[in-house]
């Protein structure tokens, strides 16, 4: 194999696996998974990958990692290649400066990811996702005994949930409500007003 060829191969494998991290990130295609240890996100696509990442941000992410391996092989192979054709310059210098433009390929890959793609992501906290506690407005009235229907924020998302009240009591459409379990789906709930009484009665005492 001469250095041409072998350049034009790592600059198509570098190009093929981006493309195809890209198009499974955007679109999720089957059977298309790349793993690299102790990386934080799976491909280019960013989404997809930050997705199993569960919370990853731009400061956690490893500069080695897919999509900077393949920006890397990419930009190594394309100057090489046009180096080995078209320049004068000896083999090694050739080498040393397809590794120097590989590196600096990966750099503005690494660079768009951590700033650009996962500017805005941020570590998930389990506690900002537990029902018990929130507060809530009934908007399908609870039967005495039976079910209806409350709505509530959570993590700046606007959420429904089939509710029963915690004491078995109607609860009139409106009324202003405490998530206080959470179980099978059904959020069981007590009325604001009166979880606010009893926490001043227990000041006071």
């Amino acid at each position: 194999m001469t250095w041409a060829m072998f350049y034009l191969t790592c600059f198509l494998v570098g190009v093929t696996l981006s493309v195809l991290s890209f198009l499974g990130g955007s679109f999720h295609l089957p059977h298309f998974h790349p793993h690299v240890p102790h990386v934080h996100i799976g491909n280019m696509g960013g989404a997809h990958g930050a997705a199993h990442a569960g919370g990853a941000h731009g400061g956690d992410i490893s500069f080695l990692n897919f999509g900077t391996l393949c920006a890397f092989l990419a930009w190594f192979g394309g100057t090489g290649y046009l180096l080995t054709r078209y320049s004068t310059l000896v083999v090694t210098a050739i080498a040393l400066v397809s590794f120097v433009a590989g590196l600096v390929g990966a750099a503005v890959v690494f660079w768009f990811v951590a700033k650009v793609l996962l500017a805005h992501e941020h570590e998930l906290d389990p506690a900002d996702y537990d029902r018990v506690g929130v507060l809530g407005t009934v908007t399908s009235s609870i039967r005495q005994g039976g079910t209806g229907e409350i709505v509530f924020s959570q993590a700046g998302t606007r959420h429904t949930s089939g509710a029963r009240s915690e004491t078995g009591e109607a609860l009139p459409k409106g009324t202003e409500v405490v998530v206080t379990r959470y179980e099978r789906g059904i959020a069981y709930v007590q009325r604001w007003d009166e979880l606010a009484g009893e926490r001043k009665q227990a000041a006071s005492n």
